[in-house]
């Protein structure tokens, strides 16, 4: 249970990281072909390390979780 609410959580994070970067255009306080605003900027720097900290936590979730299978495989055969 607690796996399945920390994946949650962290896919949770990764998907408010991606809306962040898309924020600023998506609703429409950039104007297209206009130099950032601060809170673009902001959006873009906070958006993209979210998403970059939550999917780098989600690969080593995952590669931890395929670790274990494969010992708990390797333990099966004997």
């Amino acid at each position: 249970m607690k796996a399945k609410l920390g994946v949650s959580a962290l896919v949770l994070l990764f998907l408010s990281g991606l809306w962040l970067v898309a924020a600023p255009f998506a609703v429409g306080y950039q104007s297209r072909g206009a130099s950032y605003v601060d809170a673009t900027v902001n959006d873009l720097w906070v958006g993209g390390g979210l998403a970059a900290v939550s999917f780098v936590a989600l690969m080593i979730y995952a590669a931890d979780s395929l670790r274990e299978l494969a010992r708990r495989g390797k333990h099966a055969d004997l």
